[in-house]
């Protein structure tokens, strides 16, 4: 797994990322961790466990995206742009898949803050 710094966020941001490493990166966070049987759920939030018994993949799903968005604490909503600079795609880019890869690095600054802030 590629660490989760800025250069990181930046290559998910501009697709450069592969997509079952950029939902890697956000099962991890969530607590997913994958055994020989299966996956472990042990450490994962029981609403995400008991609606997602598998990690979903972010980039396909719309309702797993909203969720994630939702899981965002209020006071690092704006982390992208605060933290990154990012100032979002051009309406030409504005697709599902790029948006949703938005969401997601939204979600990990939140989750490297999260942690951080526990340290």
């Amino acid at each position: 797994m590629p660490p989760l710094t800025d250069d990181t966020l930046w290559a998910i941001l501009n697709d450069e990322l592969g997509d079952d490493a950029v939902n890697r990166l956000v099962w991890q966070g969530l607590g997913y961790r994958e055994t020989s049987d299966g996956w472990d759920t042990s450490a994962v939030e029981a609403a995400w466990a008991e609606k997602y018994p598998e990690p979903p993949n972010f980039i396909e799903s719309r309702p797993a995206t909203v969720q994630l968005t939702r899981s965002i604490p209020p006071a690092y909503k704006q982390l992208l742009k605060d933290e990154l600079g990012f100032k979002g795609y051009t309406v030409d880019q504005l697709i599902p898949r790029l948006t949703r890869r938005a969401t997601m690095v939204s979600w990990l600054l939140s989750y490297r803050k999260q942690q951080t802030a526990r340290s």
